[in-house]
């Protein structure tokens, strides 16, 4: 799929992982496992965010409508909570992009990764 805008980009994403989020959580039901806490689904753009927790943001979301009324859906049934996390603390940059040596190590020691040859 192709999107027209990195904000619309950013809300497929987001959608998907509600799906995943709402998904998990009715295998910890069916499990026996029940979690009465909101999940909370952390988004660097905050266009993002406000689009999915207002629902008079009109401003960019002309092709986002079915995505749009899943995640509205679940965040007024307070499955689901968005909240604002900076590029910078993006765990999954880690994995997934090319960071200077100070960001990286940042983002290791906030996994809990330690370095073997410091232990020595």
């Amino acid at each position: 799929m192709v999107t027209r805008s990195s904000a619309e980009a950013e809300y497929r994403a987001m959608a998907s992982a509600s799906c995943e989020l709402i998904w998990l959580k009715n295998v910890l039901v069916d499990l026996s496992f029940v979690c009465h806490t909101t999940k909370i689904l952390f988004c660097d753009n905050q266009a993002v965010i406000h689009i999915a927790s207002n629902p008079v943001f009109h401003e960019r979301r002309k092709h986002l409508e079915v995505d749009f009324h899943y995640i509205r859906q679940q965040v007024q049934a307070k499955l689901i909570q968005t909240s604002y996390m900076h590029t910078n603390d993006q765990l999954a940059d880690v994995f997934t992009k090319i960071l200077p040596s100070s960001q990286f190590h940042h983002l290791l020691k906030k996994l809990g990764s330690v370095n073997p040859l410091d232990l020595a």
